[in-house]
């Protein structure tokens, strides 16, 4: 008997198998896509609700902030709250396609802990697009921002670059345009005489810190008297040379008010001076653009002031002359946050919570100092000053600026200062400076909300 249509009903046998795994493979495979799709779309949803999240808590932090000002300030009364609240926050809040409708709640504590606070919820309700298919048709998005003032003030050191090269670009009339918009955006903040202070330290190779401290014991006169003085013959050979002389150092009201940096490792921290120990002095020099009498010079240093108008005058008055030290622009910022000698910084009132800062704009790299003309070893002497100042207990927050118009290498140092990348500004054309203020003015005045 032929053995063929056994083989062929064999075969199709086996094709009819074939195809019904084929079709068990597809069935499974039917089943898998289904919590595939789930697990992906779930991320896509998940990835939009943080976005508006992220978006509502920006916007909730800020319309805290203004209505604290608002209610400090006396433009609002404490029954339109809630209203301001919701309006406020519906200016602020962009992402209106992923969260069209967010409830706004407000909550006003006049006495706290933390002192007068006003506690805002967003509320809101995201439509999923690919969640709906597992059963969740809708995400709800909340968050809170409380803003807090009356205990919480506010010190700021303006520690601002005055050299040779800002006169180019327009890089110092920008500079002095955001700086004293910058000084009327945190005085808006104070309710009281003392809620903000404010100092100004212009700097070059030295800081002018005054002629009129001449007397101070905080000065050190050694290296000055050594230079500045008038040599006396007082006896000469046949032929009318000097062999013996007198040298009188000059008086120290003549001198024109420039410090250098003191000696390491005191250049490096906000040690008070004393008497005893020369080490922690001033080093007096006759820095040649601290001449009062020149058409440009260095102005003096203004310790911290809450007079928003002489602030305004002193930074109107900058002129561009000298080389460039971060470092001892850095040193007095933080010396003019400190109390005692030498600018004697207003003590703290144990009932408030201060937040301190520290703003440098420099438009180059570091040039000269007391030791060196090389930029890498005047770099290292800033690092360890950074070091220490981010490290006080009272946590100084460092903001840097570095106006760059001319093609120089991003400042590693500058950048290595700040608090944080996000504390660290990079200016290419002047008119930047102006928007970079009120950016770090709008990052000073979030230090006052309080979670």
């Amino acid at each position: 008997m032929s053995r063929l249509p056994l083989v062929s009903r064999l075969g199709r046998q086996f094709a009819r198998f074939a195809a019904a795994e084929q079709g068990n493979i597809a069935v499974i495979f039917a089943i898998a896509l289904v919590p595939v799709l789930s697990f992906v779309g779930a991320a896509i949803d998940y990835s939009r609700a943080a976005q508006a999240r992220a978006s509502m808590q920006s916007a909730l932090d800020s319309t805290a902030l203004m209505l604290s000002r608002d209610l400090s300030s006396g433009t609002i009364t404490t029954s339109q709250i809630s209203s301001k609240a919701q309006t406020y926050f519906n200016a602020l809040f962009t992402n209106t396609a992923t969260l069209p409708s967010v409830s706004v709640g407000a909550t006003y504590n006049a006495s706290t802990s933390i002192g007068s606070t006003i506690q805002l919820t967003g509320t809101g309700t995201y439509t999923t697009s690919f969640m709906k298919i597992a059963g969740f048709p809708t995400l709800g998005i909340d968050t809170s921002s409380t803003s807090a003032w009356g205990l919480t003030r506010m010190r700021v050191a303006l520690v601002l670059d005055v050299t040779g090269s800002m006169a180019d670009d327009g890089k110092m009339p920008a500079m002095q345009t955001a700086a004293k918009n910058l000084v009327d955006q945190l005085s808006a903040l104070a309710k009281n005489n003392g809620d903000v202070y404010i100092s100004i330290v212009p700097f070059a190779k030295d800081v002018n810190v005054g002629a009129s401290n001449y007397n101070k014991n905080w000065i050190d006169f050694s290296d000055w008297e050594a230079a500045n003085g008038t040599r006396v013959c007082t006896a000469r050979n046949n032929w009318g040379q000097c062999t013996s002389s007198t040298w009188t150092p000059a008086n120290h009201n003549t001198w024109n008010g420039c410090v250098t940096d003191r000696d390491q490792d005191y250049d490096t921290k906000n040690t008070t001076p004393t008497a005893g120990n020369s080490s922690t002095l001033f080093p007096a020099e006759q820095y040649s653009y601290c001449n009062a009498s020149g058409s440009a010079y260095i102005q003096p240093i203004m310790p911290l002031s809450y007079d928003w108008s002489a602030l305004k005058t002193l930074i109107g008055n900058l002129v561009p002359t000298g080389n460039t030290n971060q470092g001892i622009g850095l040193a007095w910022g933080w010396m003019t946050l400190s109390t005692g000698d030498p600018m004697n910084a207003p003590a703290k009132d144990t009932n408030y919570t201060y937040k301190d800062a520290i703003v440098i704009l420099s438009d180059g790299l570091n040039t000269q100092n007391r030791w060196y003309s090389n930029a890498s070893q005047i770099d290292a002497r800033q690092k360890k000053l950074c070091d220490n100042a981010k490290a006080q207990p009272n946590n100084i927050t460092i903001y840097t600026v570095q106006v760059n118009t001319g093609g120089d290498p991003t400042s590693s140092v500058l950048q290595y200062c700040a608090s944080g990348s996000d504390k660290f500004y990079l200016v290419t054309s002047a008119s930047q400076t102006v928007s970079v203020f009120k950016d770090i003015g709008t990052s000073l005045s979030k230090l006052r909300v309080a979670r």
